[in-house]
């Protein structure tokens, strides 16, 4: 045919314009789209090639190929797929958002077609991305089933040609001149790694060759040139799209290795399948460690994205609530609407459907190996507790799921050992309406708080809140099984039935009277410190505590937020004495300076007690070295 010359339409011409320099955010998703559009054309191809045998006579091996040319400084993507004649050329090339693959869907839904290939080009705007790096691009192609070979050239400066191609067989290979700050993408570990992350799992081999060969090659390298060529810089292997019969353990073991880069077997593989209003397939695995990254702000969740088996990105939050940041794998769905750069998804309402299909799949893997594996649910609880603790307070509609998963240590309980709060209230003695807990820094020092003597001696357990979000995530708790959670260092408390109840409120109250002089010589002289002094419900053996009000902030939180340097309140608290206690007893019967001195050195053990610092700790300790000197 003659040369062929044909202006882009102004509308057209600015169209493009907005591809190359706004539609994607990076330039190296042109490799992307190029390679799609290849995967089309030979999805294409095996397609037509059901009910026409004449398209497949020379029976390819359907492939990919990427050339790169330094000299030249050209990068061809090449397939062996259906090609085009000069009708189709000219529409799919020269008119924007008229794609063949588009085209292609709609006749076969107008002829009644059940069973549509996944393509994936669906708004013809893929193939522009390539003038983000190119300066000018040159199509080959023919049609398969019959064709002459055609050339369509641009360099975007307003228009196109259309000329007799020298391609000998059918398929398309476009050619893109690079521009001069893009000659990274001749580099053969560029390519590679572009289609690792974008293209690993096109069905068809993706081959790539360098023409620029050294004159002086030695035969040794030449053979290993040669073997790389022919080695796919794609894996294939979309095991997800596979059923789970069909793959073996040790492949979803590499799979996952390949995904995540973790030298570790997964500890749980998930598959699932979405059916209905939204289809889709998932491949998700749970790892056994932790990685520092997990409590990092601003990090990537665990899900990669694709549709129809080519990737659209890692940091889709959407897919993956955040306190399920530690899983990894794959969401692969036909039914995703895009918009055209594929970067941005258009449906928030189909995402959330598999956000929560997604969740939901994930709580009934984990609630089967608490039940399945003790040992197993222990492992990935040590790693990710704290993690799916911030369920309960950013997820309502699962909450109460999520409270079942959690484990905490206990006051009665050996060190390292956790226990469901299933479990907690299964052993509650009679009498007891609420589940008590604790926040501690250490287990350690929560067994030994005085502020759970008086619970420990009425047979009750007390929980303890030692990772750091437990301490932000206390009031989301709320209840369990119909139980209030109680803070057992706050507020009133009382253990024990109605009458024990009675009989100790009454006991207090003649306790206080008795010690009324002594309780207000330390009221005056805590006044800054304390708010309050009273006799306490909560100790057994140790002669005093200090004690919150119900809705003030745990000590130990208050600790911690001023490490970070944020402001925290410095409310006062209630000194709590033990009526009973001898060392009680003895100081309230001091006077004057002695006086003085065993109340501040009682204060500072209290707050030794808890873990807290004293205000004075030159002060403390000469008052003990005086008092071991006495």
């Amino acid at each position: 045919m003659e040369k062929k010359t044909c202006e882009f339409k102004a509308e057209i011409a600015e169209m493009l314009d907005l591809v190359v320099n706004s539609l994607y955010s990076k330039k190296e998703i042109f490799l992307r789209e190029l390679i799609s559009n290849a995967s089309d054309a030979i999805d294409r191809a095996k397609f037509l090639a059901l009910t026409d045998k004449s398209l497949v006579a020379d029976n390819p091996e359907w492939s990919i190929r990427i050339t790169a040319d330094s000299d030249a400084k050209t990068l061809m993507v090449a397939d062996n797929g259906i090609g085009m004649d000069a009708e189709e050329l000219e529409k799919n090339l020269g008119t924007i958002a008229s794609s063949g693959t588009k085209a292609f869907r709609q006749m076969l839904k107008e002829k009644g077609g059940e069973s549509l290939p996944e393509l994936i080009g669906q708004f013809g705007v893929g193939f522009y991305a390539a003038f983000m790096v190119a300066d000018k691009v040159t199509v080959e192609t023919m049609k398969r089933g019959g064709g002459a070979a055609l050339k369509w050239e641009s360099d975007m400066s307003g228009g196109y040609t259309i000329s007799d191609g020298e391609r000998d067989f059918p398929g398309t290979s476009i050619t893109l001149h690079l521009r001069e700050d893009q000659s990274e993408y001749l580099r053969r570990y560029r390519v590679e790694e572009l289609v690792r992350k974008y293209s690993d799992f096109i069905a068809y081999p993706v081959t790539f060759r360098d023409l620029s060969v050294p004159k002086d090659e030695k035969d040794e390298d030449r053979k290993r040139r040669e073997e790389s060529e022919q080695k796919p810089l794609n894996t294939m292997v979309a095991l997800w799209k596979r059923a789970k019969k069909d793959v073996k353990d040790g492949e979803y073991a590499e799979f996952y290795k390949h995904l995540t880069h973790d030298w570790e077997d997964p500890l749980e593989t998930v598959t699932f399948s979405g059916e209905g209003q939204v289809e889709f397939k998932a491949l998700l695995f749970l790892p056994k460690k932790a990685t520092m990254e997990l409590f990092m702000p601003n990090q990537k969740r665990g899900l990669s994205l694709y549709v129809r088996n080519v990737f659209i990105g890692d940091d889709i939050e959407m897919l993956l609530p955040g306190w399920l940041r530690f899983v990894k794998g794959v969401v692969d769905s036909s039914d995703l609407p895009l918009n055209v750069s594929r970067e941005m998804l258009q449906d928030d309402a189909i995402i959330a459907k598999i956000k929560s299909a997604v969740t939901k799949k994930i709580l009934s893997s984990l609630e089967e190996m608490k039940k399945k594996d003790a040992k197993k649910y222990d492992g990935f609880f040590s790693a990710f507790g704290a993690v799916v603790k911030e369920g309960v307070h950013t997820d309502w509609e699962n909450a109460d799921r999520i409270k079942a998963l959690l484990k905490y240590p206990t006051a009665r309980g050996d060190a390292g050992k956790r226990i469901f709060l299933e479990d907690y209230v299964k052993d509650m003695p009679a009498g007891q309406k609420d589940i008590y807990y604790i926040f501690a820094e250490r287990e350690d020092d929560a067994r030994k708080a005085p502020q759970i003597e008086a619970a420990r001696k009425k047979g009750c357990d007390v929980l303890i809140f030692c990772d750091p979000v437990d301490q932000y995530l206390s009031e989301s708790l709320r209840e369990f099984d119909g139980k209030k959670f109680v803070d057992i260092a706050k507020g009133d408390v009382q253990f024990g039935s109605e009458d024990e109840q009675k009989a100790e409120k009454e006991g207090n109250e003649a306790a206080a009277k008795e010690l009324k002089g002594f309780i207000d010589a330390v009221k005056k002289q805590l006044e800054k410190s304390v708010s309050d002094v009273r006799v306490s419900t909560r100790l057994v053996d140790s002669p005093c505590c200090l004690v919150a009000r119900e809705y003030s902030m745990p000590p130990a939180m208050v600790r911690m937020m001023r490490a970070m340097g944020q402001e925290a309140p410095d409310e006062k608290r209630i000194l709590e004495i033990n009526a009973s206690h001898p060392l009680v007893k003895k100081v309230s019967a001091m006077e004057g300076a002695e006086l003085e001195n065993a109340v501040a050195m009682l204060y500072d053990a209290a707050l030794i007690a808890e873990g807290s610092p004293v205000a004075d700790g030159a002060r403390f300790t000469k008052l003990l070295s005086d008092l071991m000197l006495k």
